[in-house]
This record gives structure tokens, C-alpha cells and sequence, in this order.
């Protein structure tokens, strides 16, 4: 399969991160996403893109949680 098979929809991406389109809209605008645009201007997104935006934002919590734990 090429790279442009594998592509999502907004509406496909938001259903695979199980969030709503207007949750994955504010995390494109807090920039913490970037998807493909094709040449009619839509959203596409990759798997590789969301798991790893997916995994990025579970670990940050944690490193807070010991940054906190280290100080108290």
C-alpha cells in the first residue's frame, strides 16, 4: 500500500484518537498536530502522525507527576 492509501479523513483521524472533530481541530490550532492538505485543501492524516501525538501526550503527564513527587 503507498503512503496515500493509509491516509485518514478529520473524521476518520478523530474516531481512530477517539475524540471529536472539534477537539482535534483545537489541537491542530495549538499546533501539537499537523496534518497533509491536499491540493483541494482537506485534512489527511497519517496513523504514524496520530500514535505518535497519541503517545507524546500520555507521556507528559507522567514526567509531571515525577517532577512533582521529586520536590515535595
Amino acid at each position: 500500500m503507498t503512503e496515500m492509501a493509509t491516509l485518514m479523513t478529520a473524521r476518520e483521524a478523530a474516531k481512530y484518537m477517539r475524540i471529536s472533530l472539534f477537539t482535534l481541530s483545537k489541537i491542530e490550532k495549538r499546533g501539537e498536530l499537523v496534518p497533509f492538505r491536499t491540493p483541494g485543501g482537506h485534512r489527511r492524516y497519517s496513523a504514524d502522525m496520530l500514535n505518535e501525538y497519541l503517545e507524546q501526550t500520555r507521556s507528559r503527564p507522567l514526567r509531571q507527576a515525577a517532577a512533582s513527587t521529586v520536590t515535595e
